[in-house]
């Protein structure tokens, strides 16, 4: 009986002994570093999706996820990419406060082996930068500039007042050239200015003196986003400006969904966040299993002034009040509940939208 037990024992020593190792689970964390609060698509979609869409891929976002937001300062968003790094991160999802000052962000985690994605905004001039997921920003500035000529059609040589967005962010450079390449020869820019901070209160500022300068005299108004374009339409109100002429925007954000309702906002550029932000998310996932990307999963390289960074460029939709409800509404980016609320529940019946009186 002894023999018998004793040779068992060794069987099963030899078995245990011989079998492969578990595979090794992935180690460390993703850390999702954003830019600002004055836009408020980051906090209210891009965040939420992003982490619902790791957490649908069993990524445990309570432990595992560092998110910072830099409230637009870039120093501060240096010290929290430094932090989520010495805190384990080892994916880096960026959404630069400054596109240029970001390469030392992305240079600092490629030399701690951490691949970076910028998110929304380019990292430009770094050859650190691994992957970038955005929308084709030249064709959000195209969209807004063709509706605001469409607007200002049967007027001759319209004058118009162009508000573009924070110098230090990439992607102005990107709207500006694709709107200035639709507006040639089709409207006179009166005035223009870079708003520093994509700061609405400043886009109001400068509205006002646009019309002081101009004695009021605008046909129309280039507006980089929604925000801004909140500022400019105070400014015109508060100048007695009425009818208000067309105002542009971007981002769907609801108070701009209200306006365009009304008439006070002409259009605004709608970016489906929720495609954005979960293939930001995918990617991260797969970087952070130690995974290649596929190279189909890309449709574009984008040039950042050193290399040509892998790219997920996805496609923005121009939105005004004939096709709110196929596009927005219909991808419950907004629902008829959130916005035909109050004063604006008279308009959303006038545009055929149904909603459910103080549905909540």
């Amino acid at each position: 009986m002894r023999h018998r037990l004793f040779a068992w024992f060794i069987l099963v020593v030899l078995v245990v002994g011989c079998a492969p190792p578990a595979a090794p689970s992935p180690q460390g964390k993703i850390a999702f570093l954003l830019p600002e609060t004055k836009t408020t698509r980051y906090e209210s979609h891009d965040l939420p999706i992003f982490r619902a869409q790791l957490a649908a891929l069993g990524f445990d976002v309570d432990r595992n996820l560092i998110y910072s937001n830099a409230t637009q300062d870039a120093a501060a968003q240096q010290q929290q990419a430094e932090a989520a790094l010495t805190n384990g991160a080892t994916v880096l999802v960026l959404d630069p406060v400054d596109s240029s000052s970001a390469t030392a962000i992305a240079e600092l985690a490629k030399a701690r082996g951490v691949p970076v994605i910028a998110y929304d905004r380019l990292i430009t001039d770094s050859a650190a930068v691994d992957y970038y997921v955005s929308f084709d920003n030249r064709e959000v500035g195209r969209l807004q500039a063709a509706a605001l000529v469409t607007a200002l059609a049967g007027l001759d040589d319209p004058q118009i007042v162009m508000l573009n967005g924070s110098p230090l962010d990439s992607n102005t450079t990107q709207y500006r050239e694709g709107a200035l390449a639709e507006l040639a020869g089709r409207v006179t820019i009166a005035q223009s200015f870079d708003v520093p901070d994509w700061s609405p209160d400043k886009a109001q500022e400068f509205m006002a003196q646009a019309l002081t300068a101009l004695g009021n005299e605008v046909d129309g108004v280039y507006v980089a986003n929604d925000g801004m374009a909140g500022g400019a339409i105070a400014a015109m109100k508060a100048a007695g400006l009425s009818p208000l002429p067309p105002v542009t925007g971007q981002d769907a954000e609801l108070a701009a969904i209200q306006r365009i309702l009304v008439g006070e906002q002409y259009m605004t550029v709608y970016k489906a966040i929720h495609r954005e932000a979960t293939a930001a998310a995918d990617l991260a996932y797969q970087l952070w299993l130690g995974r290649t990307p596929a190279p189909e999963l890309f449709n574009a390289q984008v040039d950042n002034g050193r290399i040509q960074v892998p790219s997920i460029l996805l496609q923005p939709i121009s939105v005004t009040r004939d096709n709110l409800q196929l596009t927005i509404l219909a991808d419950q980016f907004w629902v008829p509940a959130e916005v035909c609320v109050g004063e604006y529940a008279m308009a959303c019946q006038a545009a055929g939208i149904e909603f459910s009186e103080g549905a909540p």
